[in-house]
């Protein structure tokens, strides 16, 4: 199966660094069903960026407003997803670096059952192209 590359929506909410605060934020998003795509979170500062990728951006803002979430977005980010090989990272990177389009971040996993997952990020101007380097539908 060849991979899939989708332009996302994504949200961040910045939190402090203390025990509980991202198992709070998931168990609200849990609570109300809503499914994420993705999740990622890393120091900034004092406090934590937290990102959410979710399947239905609508839910997820319904989700924010009511807890009073102070939300960042939506922005733009790539997923890509297929069968796990070595090196298939690299041939992504590969492929937006000869377009010479600069990634910003990048998370990356094995998904069991031979499958890879990867998040990432570019400038706003660069994602039209970088989902056409990656061969997005």
């Amino acid at each position: 199966m060849p991979d899939t590359v989708r332009v996302v929506d994504y949200f961040y909410v910045m939190a402090p660094q203390k025990p509980g605060v991202g198992a709070s934020l998931l168990g609200e998003l849990r609570h109300a069903g809503v499914n994420l795509l993705a999740f990622s979170g890393f120091p900034s500062g004092r406090g934590a960026q937290v990102d959410f990728v979710p399947e239905d951006p609508s839910a997820f803002r319904a989700v924010a407003r009511k807890a009073k979430w102070k939300v960042t977005g939506p922005k733009r980010a790539l997923l890509v997803m297929g069968d796990d090989r070595p090196g298939v990272v690299a041939e992504t990177m590969q492929r937006l670096a000869d377009a010479k389009i600069n990634v910003t971040a990048i998370d990356a996993v094995c998904a069991g059952s031979s499958r890879y997952g990867a998040i990432l990020w570019v400038a706003p101007r660069d994602v039209t192209r970088a989902a056409r380097a990656l061969g997005a539908a």
